[in-house]
């Protein structure tokens, strides 16, 4: 038999040597008991930059930056591998020139295998720079999102883990949902929702539909940290691995209870235009028959004075009636945006003279003092609706008539300013509080000037100036009013844009 070959001591030393020759990725080397270098392979030599002959017999503080060997750092390194038998740490060392690198350095005690004596330290150091390089650039990103999250002030931005407890919670979310992150963290995305919904399953559904469909998006009430509620659009988004496991759940919440109650108004506002509509169709029917009955007592000349005095308050009432139910269909009108305009080139003078006719048995009968000032019809030609634009003037006559007492003054003026025509309508009667300037162009508002008289006369329905401004606006024109306060009267003008010639 061929007899084994034998392996000396020697010959194992030489190979481990060349072993440690052949690592060029690691730094590796000896240390004597105090510090001083007495091996050195090719991998300290191209991590470092000293060669051999350089670095044997220097103490090996020499890799470590200023303040480290000023605070005693290599020998506080070498006395926890003595008393633990192995030290790693991780930290910043220096080459040759000066430049510094992050390394990872392991230092192992070595003792003589007889006597445990120490004999000195095998120290490894691998250059991490790279992937610190790389871990600071993922913990920057990492702080921007996290500033970029916390700077989202109207948007809950939070993480659930895979069993729905909340990881992470974001400034807007204590805001929204008033939990500081302190008392949520670690706690179930049911904490947020009534008890109704999270009793039945609710929060569980909304992670499993995410998880089925990549993400989930839904509206409903949610629960404050003081329980009350608010209406809120979340979107859930199930966050999956590299290797497409599912790690947890993107929450992202608003507050949508301003939207709700905007939309919820306008179903209302809405609802309330179709039965506005619907009454006041219902109610014209009838009014005609009224209309032809009280005619025809008025031709009987021969009625009983009681019997004449009934029917003529069945007129007047009938009249006010019918003036009642046409601001109802108006406002129908308004709100539906079903008003239309027939313009053509009208005379705004013309318009006002008859205007005037229409209003003036109104202004007669209360023995206003009226002056009118009109330039020739062709200085103020527009393009309008003839209708329309008398309907606006006539309310803001009728307002003038309403609102004076008996024995006042209405002046009524048209004018040309510049490449506008205005008509103005100014009385001295009970004048308009400067707050109230701009509410009574609102649907079903009226001035209310405490102590002052109604001038004798209903104050309707307040729908005629808002409908009056509207109709100015459809002609590109501008309606307003001024007043120097209760008592002082009123000034209603309307301005319009002049034709092209």
């Amino acid at each position: 038999m061929t007899p084994e070959p034998t392996s000396s001591p020697g010959n194992i030393e030489d190979r481990l040597q060349l072993l440690v020759e052949a690592v060029v990725d690691y730094g590796i080397f000896v240390l004597d008991p105090q510090g001083l270098i007495v091996t050195w392979n090719s991998g300290a030599q191209k991590l470092k930059g000293w060669t051999r002959s350089e670095i044997l017999g220097r103490h090996f503080s020499i890799f470590y930056p200023p303040e480290a060997v000023a605070s005693g750092w290599p020998q506080e390194e070498l006395r926890r591998a003595t008393r633990d038998g192995r030290f790693e740490d991780e930290g910043w060392r220096l080459r040759k020139d000066g430049s510094r690198f992050w390394a990872n350095v392991v230092i192992t005690a070595l003792r003589d295998p007889a006597t445990h004596e120490l004999t000195g330290f095998a120290k490894v150091t691998r250059d991490l720079t790279e992937r610190r390089a790389h871990e600071e650039a993922l913990r920057a990103s990492e702080e921007r999102f996290r500033l970029l999250v916390d700077s989202v002030e109207d948007h809950a931005i939070f993480m659930l883990d895979r069993g729905g407890l909340v990881q992470s919670w974001n400034k807007a979310a204590e805001t929204i949902l008033g939990y500081p992150a302190s008392t949520i963290m670690g706690r179930h995305l049911g904490l947020v929702v009534p008890d109704a919904d999270r009793e039945a399953g609710h929060p569980q559904a909304t992670l499993d539909g995410a998880t089925r469909h990549g993400r989930i998006e839904e509206e409903g009430w949610r629960v404050r940290h003081d329980g009350s509620r608010f209406w809120a659009k979340s979107v859930t988004t199930a966050v999956y691995g590299r290797s497409g496991e599912l790690l947890g759940f993107a929450v992202v919440l608003q507050d949508k209870s301003q939207q709700k109650r905007l939309e919820d108004l306008e179903r209302s506002s809405r609802r309330m235009s179709e039965f506005i509509a619907m009454l006041a169709h219902e109610l014209r029917n009838p009014l005609a028959p009224i209309r032809n009955a009280v005619t025809l007592m008025q031709l009987d000349k021969q009625l009983p004075d009681r019997h004449a005095r009934v029917r003529d308050i069945i007129d007047r009432q009938l009249t006010q009636l019918t003036r009642l139910v046409d601001d109802l269909l108006d406002v129908s009108r308004l709100t539906t945006g079903k008003i239309t305009l027939r313009p053509e080139r009208v005379s705004l003078a013309e318009v006002v003279r008859h205007s005037i006719e229409t209003v003036r048995p109104q202004i007669d009968a209360r023995g206003h003092e009226l002056t009118v000032s009109l330039p020739a019809d062709e200085e103020l030609v527009v393009e309008g609706d003839p209708t329309r634009l008398a309907q606006v003037v006539q309310n803001m006559l009728v307002n003038a008539a309403k609102y004076t007492p008996e024995g006042g003054r209405v002046q009524v003026r048209a004018r040309r300013c510049g490449s506008e025509a205005e008509v103005e309508v100014q009385d001295n009667g009970r004048g308009i509080d400067a707050q109230d300037l701009e509410r009574i162009f609102e649907l079903f508002a009226q001035a209310e000037t405490s102590g002052l008289p109604q001038a004798g006369v209903d104050g309707g329905l307040g729908v005629g100036l808002a409908l009056s401004r509207a109709l100015v606006r459809m002609h590109r024109g501008k309606l307003g009013a001024r007043s120097d306060g209760p008592g002082r009267g009123s000034t209603f003008s309307m301005r319009l844009p002049l034709a092209s010639r």
